[in-house]
């Protein structure tokens, strides 16, 4: 099969991993895996970057020279935002003033060359998060219209007008408007929300692409939102993990590896930008922390917050120690296999790659409550569940498995069990081009909606 995937970034976390992770697995298998990206990092000759800069005017070009710097000072930082969006402002006027109005960005010409970068025409396009300042989603009924289209949805993005994820806001239910928030990722100017979704709608619609979730949460919001119905089939294909590399290690020396204290007892936290992902719930984490250094009476207690780095917390008898994030897959390892339990604090969450991973490697998870999370830990089995913004249930519950080394082993054996039986990238590489030749046999047939199964995650 030949397989064109289309993503944000090769070489990231969270969705774009999962990009990466399939893309290979497919050349491994011996089909034609190619990557097309907004912003290639790796030096895979099977990763294509989507020319967005030159397809753009010359004047726009030098304008917008340093905008993948600033897209990635952003974050957290309004000067590098409001740079970013002067120097867009002179390069692109017109993009700006689209901008200004409060309509989604979607001013990336490269987009039309998607179908003629590969050396071999496609036969399915598998697209990823299509946000991220890369992709135009109106080309999309134009490539649907030439090749079959799966997309697979990390997040909630298409289900509201700008932001990936709403948090308690229900307003997409009915189409958005007098958004309470409009700087959430991927923040508009001015509230043109309920026009936004229904442009999303539309496209998605008119495509008649095939969608997809990692949990069945996510599935069921487009379920609630204008999608319903708007697609030619929907599956939910849980997140998959390498198994030959996220598994149980010897504790000892993964922490003699990483210079930890081997009679301690760690916690482990990971996500990029720890302390300002929006996504993320570091406060309760701190909180969290606080409560447990007034009674913990046990051996040292380390808390690893790999992901960001700043200078080592203290919180009585607690250390807080920051870890800059690794990409090497073997390293990120030994960070779980050195650790007593796993802890994910959330405000929001699709299906974590790090939970999975944790629980891969034989290593209870404490966790949120949210979104896709209660798909992946099963409560007093594979670790605990927790209300959201509880810093004394997460405390509570942390100090129970701390206290029980016995009930820590139990809940860590079940979790790679469950990891081993329902998270393998293998299974979900299979799940993915099953869905593949249905969509299609479809798109050559042009079927109806009815024609294709969508089907509900059993885990």
């Amino acid at each position: 099969m030949r397989i064109l995937q289309v993503s944000t970034a090769d070489i990231r976390g969270g969705a774009e991993k999962i990009a990466w992770d399939l893309f290979r697995r497919y050349r491994a298998l011996g089909h034609e895996s190619w990557l097309a990206v907004g912003y290639k990092q790796s030096s895979d000759p099977d990763v294509f970057q989507i020319p967005n800069d030159a397809e753009r005017g010359w004047w726009t070009r030098i304008w917008m020279s340093g905008d993948p710097y600033l897209k990635d000072a952003e974050a957290g930082n309004r000067s590098a935002w409001l740079l970013r969006r002067l120097l867009a402002s002179i390069g692109d006027p017109l993009r700006a003033l689209a901008r200004m109005r409060g309509l989604e960005d979607f001013h990336f010409p490269g987009t039309g060359r998607l179908l003629s970068l590969t050396p071999k025409p496609p036969q399915i396009v598998h697209c990823h998060n299509l946000h991220g300042s890369y992709f135009d989603l109106r080309w999309l009924p134009m490539i649907a219209s030439s090749k079959p289209v799966i997309l697979t949805m990390h997040d909630a993005w298409l289900t509201t007008g700008h932001c990936a994820h709403s948090f308690d806001c229900e307003r997409w239910t009915t189409g958005c408007g007098e958004c309470p928030d409009l700087t959430i990722y991927p923040r508009v100017e001015r509230d043109l929300t309920a026009f936004n979704v229904k442009v999303k709608r539309n496209i998605i619609a008119e495509s008649r692409v095939a969608l997809a979730a990692p949990s069945q949460w996510l599935m069921d919001r487009v379920e609630r939102s204008l999608l319903s119905g708007a697609a030619v089939a929907t599956r939910v294909i849980p997140a998959g993990i390498d198994l030959d590399n996220f598994k149980p290690g010897d504790r000892s020396r993964a922490r003699t590896e990483l210079g930890l204290p081997l009679e301690a007892q760690i916690l482990l936290f990971a996500a990029a930008k720890v302390k300002t992902n929006p996504w993320k719930d570091h406060r309760t984490i701190e909180a969290t922390l606080r409560q447990i250094a007034e009674t913990y009476r046990g051996r040292q207690l380390v808390f690893l917050a790999l992901g960001e780095d700043a200078q080592t917390e203290r919180f009585g008898s607690v250390e807080l120690r920051y870890v800059p994030f690794t990409r090497d897959p073997a390293r990120l390892t030994m960070f779980y296999q050195a650790t007593d339990l796993y802890v994910h604090a959330a405000l929001v969450d699709t299906f974590p790659n790090t939970v999975l991973e944790a629980m891969a490697c034989g290593i209870p998870v404490v966790a949120s409550a949210v979104g896709g999370i209660p798909e992946q830990v099963v409560h007093e089995s594979t670790g605990l569940l927790v209300p959201p913004q509880d810093p004394q249930a997460m405390a509570a519950a942390l100090d129970r498995l701390l206290a029980d080394g016995n009930v820590r082993a139990r809940m860590g054996q079940q979790a790679a069990e469950r990891a081993r039986r329902l998270f393998d990238l293998r299974r979900q590489a299979q799940a993915y081009l099953d869905y593949y030749e249905e969509i299609i046999e479809h798109f050559a047939t042009s079927g109806r909606r009815e024609e294709i199964p969508s089907t509900r995650a059993d885990l």
